[in-house]
C-alpha cells in the first residue's frame, strides 16, 4: 500500500543562517540557528526519514530502494543513475558566499555525483534584498582569477533586487549568491558541489578563513553575462479556487506554486513523484485511503502511481515534479 509521505528534514546550521525554520516552519532543534532544511533529501550526506505510517522511521532512500526507482520514482524518475533532486528552504540571515556549480559532466569526473542547476523562489525579501547572478560584463578567466586573488571580483558581478513571488533559475556555470535578507525555496539536482570564490573573508566554525576552488571554478564558471534572472513564472488564474504558477519547467524538473483558497484535485501518474513543501497552512490533504493535517514547513512524498488526492484549506504550497 503506497501513502502520502510526511517527511523529516535535514537541517543544516551554516554560519549564514538565522531562525525563521524555526520560529514560523517549526522545525524542531536544538541548533541556535537554521540555514538550512533539506525538505527531500536522498544525498549521500543526510538524507529524509519517513514520519508516518507503515513506513515511519525508514529513510527515504532506503524505501525507494525496497520498491525499485521505476515504482516509487515513476518513467522519468528512474531514468537517472540515482535520486535526481534535493529540495531546500533557506533562511539567508547574512549573505551567502559567491559560487558556482558545475555541469554533470564536470562533477561526475571530478566530484562523483550530479552537477547542480537550481531554482530559487523567493518566499520573503527585506527592502532592497538582492542576489547575485552571473557577470555584468564579458570578463576573460585570467581577469576573473586576479579579482578573485585581489577580492574585487564584486566589482564585476550582477546584482539584482529581489521579492516575494521572484523565480530565479540558475544554470550550472552561472556565478551567483543569495543575499541576507532573503528566504527561499531552492529546487536542484541532487549534489552538495559548491565552488566558492568570494566569501567576505568570514571565518568557519574551526576558526580559520573558509576554502576558496579558484581552480575547479574557473574550470566552470561562463565568463559571459546571462540573460534576464527573474521572472515571476507563468500565471494561470482560470481555476476557481486556487491560483497556480508554473514556476520553472527545466530538462531536471518542473516546479509549481499553488494558492488555495478552497481545494484542489492533483494526481501522482506514472511519469514522476511528487514533491509537496507546504508554504502556508494548515492544509487538509484527503486520499481514497485516509487524510492528514498539513502545516507550514511539512513536507510530503508523493510516490509514482499514487493516483488522485486532494488539498483543502487556505494556504499555498510548492509542487515539484521531475
Amino acid at each position: 500500500m503506497i501513502y502520502p509521505m510526511k517527511l523529516k528534514a535535514p537541517l543544516k546550521d551554516y554560519l549564514w543562517g538565522g531562525t525563521r525554520l524555526k520560529t514560523e516552519y517549526g522545525k524542531e532543534t536544538s541548533l541556535a540557528k537554521v540555514a538550512e532544511s533539506w525538505e527531500l533529501s536522498c544525498h549521500k550526506t543526510d538524507q529524509s526519514i519517513i514520519e508516518n505510517g507503515a513506513d515511519a522511521g525508514l529513510t527515504l532512500e532506503a524505501y525507494i530502494a525496497r520498491e525499485g526507482a521505476h515504482v516509487a520514482l515513476g518513467s522519468h524518475g528512474s531514468r537517472y543513475p540515482y535520486f535526481p533532486l534535493l529540495i531546500k528552504l533557506i533562511d539567508a540571515h547574512d549573505d551567502l558566499s559567491v559560487q558556482v556549480h558545475p555541469d554533470d559532466s564536470y562533477a561526475f569526473e571530478h566530484e562523483g555525483e550530479y552537477g547542480k542547476m537550481e531554482m530559487w523562489y523567493i518566499l520573503d525579501a527585506e527592502p532592497d534584498a538582492e542576489i547575485i547572478y552571473g557577470f555584468a560584463k564579458e570578463i576573460s578567466r585570467e581577469e576573473c582569477r586576479r579579482r578573485i586573488e585581489e577580492n574585487t571580483l564584486l566589482d564585476v558581478v550582477r546584482r539584482v533586487k529581489v521579492r516575494a513571488g521572484d523565480v530565479i533559475v540558475i544554470p550550472a556555470g552561472t556565478v551567483h549568491a543569495i543575499g541576507r535578507g532573503i528566504f527561499l525555496a531552492e529546487v536542484q539536482q541532487n549534489s552538495d558541489t559548491t565552488y566558492r570564490v568570494y566569501d567576505y573573508a568570514r571565518l568557519g566554525a574551526d576558526g580559520k578563513m573558509r576554502e576558496l576552488h579558484i581552480d575547479k571554478a574557473l574550470d566552470v564558471l561562463s565568463f559571459a553575462p546571462p540573460p534576464c534572472a527573474v521572472s515571476r513564472g507563468e500565471q494561470l488564474t482560470i481555476f476557481a479556487e486556487y491560483e497556480m504558477v508554473i514556476a520553472a519547467r527545466t530538462e531536471f524538473f518542473s516546479v509549481y506554486h499553488f494558492d488555495l483558497h478552497g481545494r484542489c484535485r492533483l494526481q501522482a501518474g506514472r511519469t514522476s513523484f511528487q514533491s509537496l513543501v507546504v508554504l502556508r497552512g494548515p492544509l487538509e490533504l484527503s486520499w481514497a485511503g485516509g487524510e492528514e493535517i498539513l502545516e507550514r514547513g511539512d513536507s510530503y512524498f508523493i510516490p509514482a502511481d499514487f493516483g488522485d488526492y486532494m488539498l483543502r484549506g487556505e494556504g499555498a504550497f510548492l509542487l515539484t515534479e521531475v
